[in-house]
């Protein structure tokens, strides 16, 4: 093949020319064949410069191994019973099932070993089974022995007595306490009454309580068709919690929806946009932390009352296996857990009382 400058080729070709017509194609060929081989070399110059190849799959790359999940805070739903009615709870009555004392404390080690540094207690209503007694265990027995930072429960305050803040309020971090309205009649018809007893008036005496005993002091509310409307801001500046953790009501699958529910919540949801006219409603509020249902969902790591991780990235709650049989590091892996969004909704906060410096 021959291979030509500009020139060359200029010079070769006028000498073609000069030549017999009988001579004339064997002189030619030659110059056919370098123009072609020139043009399909610059063709595949060009087309390795446009193409984006995939990468070569048959290559193995090192990658650096996925982080297991650390379960920082944990919510553990030991009892799914309750004496209160709530149309839109997603954790209901489907068992009567509580761990044992000892098998209970068993997996809070396993937990505590694993990274725990915070546990939140919840139910059902976690101040229903013995009376508060093995609530109470549990809790002094994180606080003591665990020693974990933070040690919390979220109940509706209706079955708590002074004399359990005098046994056990020293190993309390934050009570959280859920109240959805200050107008009693919609209490009640949220499913949040129980008979003489006002919501309330009892909420005040709680909050008492915690300043006396020195336990940091939290209201839960789920905004909802009832309450939307509602504007709570001189109520809740008055009573100066550290927190007012302000939820969306949230459709769980096979517990507040579908078939085999026990709670029909589609009458309470609302839209994305009332909630948030319900959180610009009490902008002034200092201590709001608002959770909406897309921060909610996936950003909680949920343990059962057979200590099993809940999964609920489908809408419903799938169970892992439980860390009493597999270990903490085999079940968290089935939590559907998103480490990310707990970090984006401020799920590690200051949650010590120790370090909270509350003037009591």
């Amino acid at each position: 093949m021959w291979v030509l400058t500009p020139a060359a080729f200029a010079g070769k070709l006028l000498s073609v020319f000069r030549q017999p017509l009988s001579s004339l194609w064997r002189s030619l060929f030659p110059l056919f064949c370098w123009l072609r081989a020139t043009w399909l070399l610059a063709s595949k110059r060009t087309k390795q410069q446009l193409v984006w190849r995939e990468p070569d799959e048959t290559k193995e790359e090192e990658e650096d191994p996925p982080l297991s999940t650390t379960p920082t805070s944990v919510n553990y739903h030991f009892t799914r019973q309750c004496n209160y009615k709530c149309g839109f709870c997603f954790h209901t009555a489907k068992t009567s099932f509580v761990l044992p004392l000892e098998e209970a404390k068993r997996g809070l080690l396993l937990l505590k070993e694993a990274g725990m540094e915070k546990i939140n207690f919840s139910g059902g209503e976690p101040f229903l089974h013995d009376r508060g007694e093995y609530l109470g265990k549990l809790v002094k027995f994180c606080k003591t022995e665990l020693q974990l930072p933070s040690v919390s429960i979220v109940s509706n305050g209706s079955l708590i007595r002074e004399r359990w803040f005098q046994n056990y309020g020293e190993y309390l971090d934050i009570l959280a306490v859920s109240c959805d309205s200050f107008d009693e009649e919609v209490n009640v018809l949220i499913g949040r009454g129980q008979g003489k007893k006002n919501h309330v008036e009892n909420l005040q005496k709680l909050r008492t309580w915690c300043r006396d005993y020195r336990v940091a002091f939290k209201i839960n509310s789920v905004i909802n068709r009832f309450n939307v409307e509602e504007d709570m801001t001189e109520q809740i500046k008055a009573l100066n919690p550290v927190r007012w953790k302000v939820f969306q009501c949230l459709l769980i699958e096979g517990e507040n929806c579908g078939e085999d529910a026990l709670r029909e919540a589609e009458r309470f949801v609302i839209g994305d946009e009332e909630f948030e006219r319900f959180l610009e409603r009490h902008k002034e509020v200092s201590c709001l932390v608002p959770e909406s249902n897309q921060k909610m969902k996936d950003s909680y790591l949920i343990l059962d009352e057979y200590m099993r991780f809940l999964n609920c990235r489908k809408g419903r709650k799938d169970p892992s296996k439980s860390i009493l049989d597999v270990g903490v590091e085999e079940a968290i892996k089935f939590s559907g857990f998103d480490e990310k969004m707990f970090l984006k909704r401020g799920g590690k906060y200051t949650w010590s009382k120790a370090d909270l410096k509350l003037d009591w």
